[in-house]
């Protein structure tokens, strides 16, 4: 395979089914793409109903193009990331790795056209933070769920509003942001940085006014995160956490136990708004972004002080936290079932606490006057009583 047919099979993978977000190349498998949330096959012509390891070997070493760090990376460490531009039609986000002696490839497709945050229905929340100047904004979620969108969608109103220097450190650039109020350097790790530590300590000298970094794999990167929101900067990072609380623990985590008191401390001061999102699959097709979101009051930062204990948990701020833009995965999820946007049973599945959102779904039937319940019939034996006193 030339690197011509791999544009025309990618080609033909985008224009296979619509709401494509990735493309699945595996040995054994025909060409697969992800449509919403779903794997399927792509027909090809001529077919190709199992990829040979020779096949997606060559189809990965198309992607990667001679490039020496990347084929250094795929051997040594197992996996390499860049990314493919096919010309005319899209961006790529490409994971090439290894699994049991074959080549697998993944490739996110990229948008290249910037939303904003009222196109993407963000919570209110999201407004509160362009307002923000200095501190550290989180996005959490499970790879997919959407956090680079929100960030760039954040990125786009700052652009819009402020005439700032903005630093983005990605792998790799997904949104390409033009110049428009705001001023920035998009650098990508490999061609522009070696790593996320190396990229961050830079751009402390580069005088941004908002520094985002892809994510925040490690304690030298979550360090100098800390360091830059204390010096003046708003930092925008991700992590591969579920809900909002989780993250402020998997960052005290990174460090020693005797640093812990000194690190929650320096969350507490520095923390401005942690946003954990899940992707739920919608009632006629296509996926709902649902947030979990932590804001900087002083009852949630007593508990980053502290962290949690029984009775006092970030769940619970959460739950009583709305006026401050506050709120739960689960209080999200309710409020897109009363909306009719997704299923009674997507939001049990996705709950966090199944019991709470539940009883939700059950209140908003009772508004309704639909059954909250499949059992009838039911009714009080009243001459139990007198047949027992006759025994």
């Amino acid at each position: 395979m030339r690197k011509a047919e791999i544009d025309d099979m990618l080609t033909a993978m985008l224009d296979s089914h619509d709401n494509v977000s990735d493309l699945n190349v595996t040995v054994d498998r025909p060409l697969q793409v992800e449509s919403s949330g779903e794997l399927v096959g792509v027909p090809v012509n001529p077919p190709v109903e199992s990829l040979t390891p020779f096949q997606a070997e060559i189809f990965a070493l198309n992607l990667i193009n001679g490039d020496r760090r990347l084929c250094q990376f795929l051997v040594e460490q197992g996996s390499c990331d860049s990314s493919y531009w096919l010309p005319g039609r899209a961006r790529f986000r490409v994971n090439i790795f290894t699994q049991r002696g074959n080549t697998s490839i993944v490739l996110r497709k990229l948008e290249t056209r910037i939303p904003t945050i009222e196109e993407l229905t963000l919570p209110d929340a999201f407004g509160k933070m362009t307002k923000e100047k200095n501190g550290l904004v989180l996005v959490c979620g499970a790879t997919g769920s959407g956090k680079t969108t929100s960030l760039a969608a954040l990125l786009n109103e700052f652009n819009s509003t402020r005439s700032i220097h903005i630093v983005t450190l990605e792998d790799p650039v997904e949104y390409v942001h033009p110049n428009r109020k705001a001023t920035f350097n998009q650098r990508e790790l490999g061609g522009d940085y070696d790593s996320f530590a190396n990229g961050l300590r830079a751009a402390l000298r580069q005088a941004p006014k908002i520094i985002l970094v892809g994510e925040m794999r490690d304690r030298e990167t979550a360090e100098l995160a800390l360091k830059a929101s204390e010096t003046g900067c708003l930092v925008l990072s991700t992590l591969h956490t579920v809900t909002a609380g989780q993250a402020i623990n998997r960052i005290v985590g990174m460090f020693d136990q005797e640093e812990e008191r000194q690190i929650r401390q320096r969350l507490a001061d520095t923390v401005r708004w942690v946003v954990g999102q899940r992707l739920l699959p919608k009632v006629g097709g296509g996926r709902l972004a649902v947030h979990d979101i932590l804001g900087n009051t002083i009852r949630s930062n007593e508990l980053i002080l502290h962290g949690e204990s029984e009775g006092k948990n970030f769940y619970e701020i959460q739950e009583v936290g709305e006026p401050f833009g506050m709120q739960t995965f689960d209080q999200a999820i309710v409020r897109a079932y009363e909306a009719g946007m997704i299923t009674e049973e997507t939001a049990v599945s996705y709950a966090t606490r199944k019991a709470i959102v539940q009883r939700g779904i059950d209140k908003v039937k009772q508004t309704r006057g639909e059954k909250t319940s499949e059992v009838e019939g039911l009714k009080l034996d009243w001459d139990y009583n007198k047949s027992v006193k006759k025994k």
